[in-house]
């Protein structure tokens, strides 16, 4: 199986799904630590009061080698979009658009956020209306997550389906353990 990791570095040649968005955040340093604006109103890529409106912020705390859903893929049937940034540790988010009138459906898409060198790891991916998604920690350490979702969390909105249902190049359904493995985890 082939994962093709997104970087900052390779902005202008990977291939997103449909209706992803990429914020790069600007890391500020000197000699007091670090800087960085994680949502602004003018960002008008990832926010605007109609179709991308803020809702509510959370960050959660993830351990080493952990998958907030090990087995199951999370989407937001009534249209949520999330918002997810890395603030500490290191992450993969997996996206996967099932919605079939999309010019991408069927495509997996991968991005490695987090605390990766020269500031490539820092950015904010907009999760797609509909998209199945989740994500595995791959830093040694705990990964910090923040989210600014476009609605206010509703656990009659969030629906799950299985993993294995997400079948891969050579045929087998998605696993994080493809994941861990690239990352030695």
């Amino acid at each position: 199986m082939n994962l093709d990791f997104f970087n900052l570095k390779k902005i202008d040649n990977y291939s997103f799904i449909h209706d992803i968005k990429i914020h790069p955040l600007k890391v500020d340093r000197d000699k007091r630590g670090i800087l960085t604006e994680i949502m602004k109103t003018n960002w008008k890529d990832i926010y605007n009061k109609k179709e991308l409106p803020f809702a509510q912020t959370y960050y959660s705390i993830t351990k080493s080698g952990v998958a907030r859903d090990e087995r199951l893929w999370h989407y937001h049937p009534g249209g949520q979009q999330d918002r997810f940034g890395v603030i500490k540790g290191e992450i993969v988010v997996a996206i996967f658009d099932r919605r079939k009138k999309s010019k991408t459906f069927g495509k997996l898409n991968l991005f490695h956020l987090g605390e990766l060198p020269s500031d490539k790891g820092q950015y904010i991916v907009l999760v797609p209306k509909r998209c199945l998604h989740g994500f595995v920690v791959v830093s040694k350490t705990p990964a910090i997550l923040f989210n600014f979702p476009t609605r206010l969390y509703d656990p009659k909105e969030e629906k799950r389906i299985p993993m294995d249902e997400v079948k891969m190049e050579d045929g087998k359904g998605f696993s994080w353990n493809r994941i861990r493995e690239k990352f030695s985890l």
